[in-house]
């Protein structure tokens, strides 16, 4: 239900020149239709929900995009950059297990780390367990703090 009222809504509000047509409602509601027919057949049960509705979870969003997100972001772009003009790398590929509960939220974390500078979310398991190229490893045995620093621990705290 959620996914076909903000099909519905986004559309309307994409669309909108002043004024809302019956032709444009109609449309709005084919468009929201394929929509969850497509999202209900490739999604698992469940992944669609009201929780993501809280706005307090929309406020440690922003906070966590705004904040913590940015600065990793920033600090891992200039660490990339001085490994790129130096060539000190030492890449491989990390094993880890974030003990996050939803699909929601290892999404988040795995698009978190995938778009921060040096590191790529190779996969993750039907446990949870994430499998991470890192561009530096600084240990042989290296901590989820290592490889995407506190961005586990907002995760968790948005997606509960």
């Amino acid at each position: 239900m959620f996914a076909f009222v903000m099909s519905f809504f986004v559309y309307l509000l994409l669309s909108w020149s002043g004024s809302i047509s019956i032709q444009e409602v109609t449309i709005a509601l084919l468009v929201a239709v394929a929509v969850v027919s497509v999202a209900s057949g490739s999604s698992r049960p469940g992944f669609w929900s009201l929780r993501g509705l809280d706005p307090r979870r929309w406020w440690l969003f922003l906070r966590y995009v705004c904040g913590p997100f940015a600065v990793g972001l920033t600090l891992a772009n200039w660490d990339v950059a001085k490994r790129v003009i130096t060539g000190e790398i030492n890449p491989g590929i990390v094993k880890f297990n974030p003990r996050l509960k939803t699909d929601m939220g290892r999404m988040m974390l795995a698009n978190s780390i995938t778009l921060t500078p040096g590191t790529l979310t190779v996969d993750i398991d039907d446990d949870g367990v994430f499998y991470v190229h890192a561009i530096n490893l600084t240990s042989l045995a290296p901590t989820e703090q290592d490889i995407c620093g506190t961005f586990g621990q907002w995760t968790r705290r948005i997606t509960g």
